[in-house]
């Protein structure tokens, strides 16, 4: 048997230098070749679904190969990301979104000596960029959004998610760990040495990014607002393929690695917001998701008939945190919730692609994968196959599996 290894080729490292796949990075993200081995042997004519779209790439991926695909993401920046992402961008837009960029700079220079219009609101802003860094970059945004106003929609996508890109690459913050870690910046020597290497960062991010949207689209994909758990935004279509990844149970709040985008770009205001979409998320435990965890109850006991040693797992976990034994509970209820919601919505027939990892609490293992394919039968979906496809780079015991399925009627 081939010893499973951590194989970042299936992971969004090898999205990183693949056209519009490497705009922006998102950790738990697969890479576009895994989906296109998927869709290897599909019909062109298939209809693809991701109930769980986080930076499009299973909807970038079809659009690329001629598919006609719909995704679901509940996470307004992912929303916006993915739909920018399978958006055809004309070369006149390519060609002004360039221009533009130099006038960002330009703008943004003559205004080192005022203070910025406008800083987001996030907690300790400060340790994510120096001052100096901070302004630059708020001097930049601002200039940004006054020339994109009578500008098509396009050209002011491009050019943010090339500020986006400059926006991380010059924070304080890492993320190597499950929680956000931060690194002392090194101070300049001169005051303006910073912003002139940050303006240059962003004028060159432009132009490669511009450059890569300029390839046309095959395919059609959109991206919906909403709830993987109901999947009522949809249009009422069918789907032949099903092709994506689900959060882990492994309590990482996918809202943190897309913080700084979200109050950058204003889809967050304050600190409850952001809870509050963490709650929403499947998976989502963090902020005011925390409390509320503490008092949530099983609200379908078959939950366990179908999963008997779900309870054995609860218990266990419940020994050394009540939090997490709740975490968990929550995470199978309402993934169980989102199964029973897309059995609705399947041709019979259809083939199904879950990405999932599975997780460890304590001494306890959470076999995620196992326990999504029972859930998967009990909606109809028969001839699982359970592959595991990585090591992940943490606690050795954990691994990224490929489940797959029929849907039967």
């Amino acid at each position: 048997m081939q010893k499973l290894t951590r194989r970042s080729e299936l992971t969004f490292k090898a999205n990183l230098r693949n056209g519009r796949h490497g705009w922006l990075r998102l950790t738990p993200a697969y890479a576009a070749t895994l989906v296109e081995q998927l869709l290897q042997q599909a019909s062109v004519h298939s209809r693809v679904l991701d109930p769980f779209a986080g930076t499009g790439t299973t909807g970038l991926v079809c659009a690329e190969r001629g598919f006609q695909c719909d995704m679901v993401e509940i996470n307004p920046f992912l929303v916006w990301l993915a739909r920018a992402k399978v958006q055809q961008y004309p070369t006149t837009c390519v060609e002004r979104t360039i221009n533009l960029a130099y006038q960002a700079v330009l703008q943004s220079k003559r205004n080192f000596s005022q203070p910025p219009e406008w800083i987001p609101p996030m907690h300790r802003i400060d340790r994510w960029w120096t001052p100096q860094r901070l302004y630059t970059l708020a001097h930049l945004y601002t200039a940004i959004r006054c020339l994109c106003e009578a500008e098509p929609p396009q050209v002011a996508d491009l050019l943010l998610i090339a500020f986006c890109q400059t926006l991380i690459r010059w924070s304080n913050a890492g993320y190597h760990h499950p929680s956000v870690t931060f690194k002392a910046a090194e101070p300049s020597l001169f005051l303006q040495e910073d912003s002139g290497l940050i303006l240059n960062d962003f004028l060159d991010t432009a132009r490669r990014i511009a450059r890569s949207a300029q390839e046309a689209l095959n395919g059609e994909a959109e991206v919906f607002a909403g709830d993987a758990r109901t999947l009522d935004c949809l249009p009422g279509r069918l789907y032949d393929i099903v092709i994506t990844s689900p959060p882990y149970p492994n309590r990482m709040s996918y809202v943190r690695e897309v913080r700084p985008f979200l109050y950058w770009l204003g889809f967050l205001k304050d600190a409850r917001e952001a809870g509050e979409l963490d709650w929403q998320a499947i998976g989502g435990t963090w902020g005011i998701a925390t409390s509320r965890l503490t008092s949530l109850e099983l609200n379908d006991p078959s939950l366990y008939a179908t999963l008997p040693e779900l309870r054995e797992l609860v218990q266990a976990i419940d020994k050394r945190s009540h939090l997490l034994s709740r975490y968990v509970l929550r995470y199978f209820q309402d993934m169980r919730t989102h199964l029973h919601s897309l059995s609705h919505l399947l041709h019979a027939g259809a083939q199904i692609y879950y990405v999932a990892g599975n997780a460890k609490f304590y001494e306890v293992i959470v076999p995620t994968e196992q326990l999504l394919a029972r859930l998967m039968q009990e909606t109809g979906i028969n001839h699982i196959r359970v592959e595991p496809l990585r090591k992940r780079n943490s606690k050795k015991e954990l691994v990224e599996f490929l489940i797959s399925g029929v849907k039967r009627w």
